[in-house]
Order: C-alpha cells, then structure tokens, then sequence
C-alpha cells in the first residue's frame, strides 16, 4: 500500500513496521505464523564475533506493563548466523534484513560487521552500543559521546551499508551522544533499548533475575521512549528508529509524530506473535482515523510543529 511506504537510509520499506532485534529470532520461526514478508524489515537477533551462551536463568522477570530480561546475547556467533541461520531466513524472507550486532571492543564490532558486509541480504547494520545485560560490552560503549563514536567510525569503515547506532536510554544526556555518532558517520540512530531495572522476590528476599539487573520493556516504557526520540530527531538530520513500549497502531503514529522514520515493536511479539501483522493491518484505518493520508507526512510532525 503506497501510503505506509517510508524510505529508511536510502531503501523504501513497504510500511515503517520493524519487529525488533531480540523479539523476533531470525524470522523463520515467525514464517511458521505468518508471511513475514508483510513488514517493513526486521531486526534479526543479536550477534557477537564469537558464540554466546548468554546469562544464567532465570533470565525473565514479569512487571506492571512490562518484562525485565537479561537473555545477555545469546547468539550463536557470526560464523555460524552466515552459515545456518541466513540461509534459512533467506528462505522465507524475500526483502533485505537488518543485521544488530554487539560486542565487546571496538575490534568486535568491527570484525561482525565487515563478516556480514559480505551477505547480500542484509540491508542494514544495526549496531548496539545499548545493552544493558552483558558485562564488560554493550551499554558501556553507548552512555559515553567519545566511546559510541569509535564504534561508529570503525563499523564505517568496513562497510558502505546504512550504519545505524542503537542507543541507550540509561544516559543523562541522549542528544550529546545522538550527534557524537552522526558527526562519526552514522547513518541513523535508533532509541530506545531496554531501560535497566530489578525485581526481587518477596520470599527470597533476593532478585528474581539471576543478572540481579535486567532490561526494561513494554508499554510502561512508552513515554519514556517517546520523550528521548523526540529529544533525538530534534538534534541530529540523519534519521531515527523509535522504539519503546510500542504495541498497536497509535503509538506506531505517535512515534512517527515523535520524529522517527520506522518504528520498532519489541516486547509486544513476546505477548502475542502477531502484533505487527495486526499492526500492520490496523495502519490504514487509525490513518483515516486522523485525517492522515500518506504516513512519511507525518514524521516529525509534533517537532517541526
């Protein structure tokens, strides 16, 4: 439908709809579901130079509108994504994927990323200096303008596919480090990743999360989002990616108004694995519902209104 089509670092989407990195495996498991190939792309999971087991369960927490996770990039490392999981994913998945990838040094990052230049499928980098469940890696490259800049700059340097940096939202100062990566060579940003939380539990006295800390989801973390990418589209000229608590059509709306180009459904698929099919479909009549007849009018609208 021509009126959902958004253009995302240089490549139209056919809707602004990216299951996110995490929430959606490598896709096929999705394609058991449904034709994945309605989306606009997706994030596929997390991948790191080398295999990851991940953090020791438990690893979920439940919470008043939302989850608290510490999964810690479980992946089974760049190698074997190439080797296994895209030649499956490529299978059922007709559209080019985006590709998140972490590490633990500038080198890491540096190293997946020139490996998965390569595939021809993947459309997009999505570099997460925002993860707020490994030790010694993720979130640290991304609350500090300097850090997230060199891993802009060397993931530039390996490729000449759109480098998009994920962000964190456990910093005091979003736009500092929202233009540090566009001044590297950023080609857009996406906010927000998972806020960093706790549960403890009543009968142990003790965290429920063997991580002791996890990352925030779901929809109580909305308004949160929502401020941050607003505070982001306001500051830098590359786009944005919003994500944060979004779980229907509205909020997809609200994000765009926000000032994002695409928008991310994360924590949603876990609670119902046809949340961005549905969201897809209901689009069109919250559109109409507003008087909204092409979507990419609308990015930015509440920060350039």
């Amino acid at each position: 439908m021509e009126r959902l089509k958004v253009n995302l670092c240089g490549t139209e989407l056919d809707n602004p709809v990216i299951p996110a990195s995490g929430t959606f495996g490598f896709g096929y498991e999705f394609a058991e579901l449904y034709d994945i190939n309605i989306l606009g792309t997706f994030s596929f999971k997390g991948t790191t130079k080398e295999p990851r087991f991940g953090n020791p369960t438990p690893r979920i927490a439940e919470c008043t509108s939302g989850m608290i996770n510490a999964v810690g990039l479980q992946n089974p490392g760049v190698d074997k994504v190439i080797s296994e999981e895209l030649p499956k994913l490529k299978a059922v998945f007709h559209k080019k994927v985006m590709a998140n990838v972490s590490g633990f040094s500038v080198e890491d990052y540096a190293y997946t990323c020139e490996k998965l230049d390569r595939e021809e499928q993947i459309g997009w980098f999505e570099v997460n200096v925002s993860c707020p469940n490994v030790h010694g890696g993720g979130m640290s490259f991304g609350t500090d303008p300097d850090s997230a800049a060199k891993v802009t700059k060397a993931v530039r340097s390996v490729t000449s596919k759109p480098v998009i940096i994920k962000l964190s939202p456990n910093v005091t100062d979003i736009i500092s480090i929202a233009k540090a990566c566009e001044a590297a060579g950023a080609d857009g940003i996406s906010l927000i990743n998972t806020l960093l939380g706790m549960r403890i539990d009543l009968k142990t006295k003790r965290p429920v999360i063997a991580n002791k800390t996890g990352g925030f989801s779901g929809p109580a973390i909305l308004p949160v989002a929502l401020r941050m990418v607003y505070q982001a589209a306001s500051a830098v000229k590359i786009p944005v990616v919003g994500m944060g608590g979004v779980s229907c059509a509205e909020d997809v709306i609200e994000m765009m108004l926000a000032g994002a180009t695409a928008v991310q459904i994360g924590a949603a698929n876990l609670v119902n694995p046809f949340a961005c099919k549905e969201i897809i479909e209901n689009l069109p009549r919250v559109m109409d519902k507003y008087g909204i007849n092409n979507i990419k009018d609308i990015i930015g609208g509440a920060v350039n209104g």
